[in-house]
């Protein structure tokens, strides 16, 4: 077990089953409207290897809708709130809501909005640019600092795109957080949330706009 929060593992998937400290992810989830909910938790400041608990409302209250992941934050782990900055290394903390999938293929089986990258697709993080934390094409920014989406280690082969720093765009604050496949078991990310590419399927499946989706990355020693 990563942590404590892993004796979750063994409970059914019921409501009235959820850590009772978990009440406050979620009504933080529902004051975005959420109706679907992945939480991500880290155990402690610096720590990579995180478990991921995907959570949907149903009539009676919210419920796991499939076992535990393993999963990989930020090769320094998760910030604490508000601390998130360009280059550090950090994935960062609270909630935020989940936007369009991506992927390589011209298509993919998910009900989320879906956008197939090309080679010349790009995500800026240069914070002087005027089109920093955007999707671009790279013949049409002046940014000196990008990051391909169209990968040859095929880490973006599949995944979606966290809405962190995205409305407004704060130069500097963090930019390109996504969900995508992890190079190898538990190996950390520049700041995003890794994943097996089996488990990332069903992450997709799972995924519906209608119940506006959000993620939250927390670490068990703040709760």
């Amino acid at each position: 077990m990563l942590f404590a929060i892993s004796l979750t593992l063994a409970l059914p998937a019921q409501a009235s089953n959820l850590p009772e400290s978990w009440k406050q992810f979620i009504a933080e989830a529902e004051k975005h409207g959420a109706e679907q909910l992945l939480l991500v938790f880290t155990s402690a400041a610096g720590v990579s290897k995180a478990e991921l608990f995907c959570l949907e409302r149903a009539a009676d209250g919210w419920e796991s809708a499939m076992p535990a992941m393993g999963a990989s934050v930020g090769r320094k782990g998760i910030a604490e709130s508000g601390t998130k900055r360009e280059g550090d290394g950090r994935t960062p903390y609270g909630i935020f809501p989940i936007g369009m999938a991506f992927g390589y293929q011209e298509t993919h089986t998910t009900k989320m909005p879906y956008r197939q990258m090309h080679k010349e697709d790009i995500w800026v993080d240069d914070p002087s640019a005027a089109d920093y934390n955007r999707l671009v094409r790279k013949d049409s920014t002046s940014a000196k600092s990008f990051e391909y989406m169209r990968r040859k280690d095929d880490l973006y082969k599949l995944g979606l795109v966290v809405e962190y720093n995205t409305n407004p765009v704060v130069p500097g604050m963090g930019s390109a957080i996504f969900i995508h496949i992890w190079g190898r078991p538990f190996a950390s990310t520049a700041g995003c949330l890794g994943l097996p590419e089996p488990d990332l399927e069903k992450v997709l499946g799972f995924l519906d706009p209608a119940k506006n989706p959000v993620i939250g990355f927390f670490r068990s020693d703040l709760h």
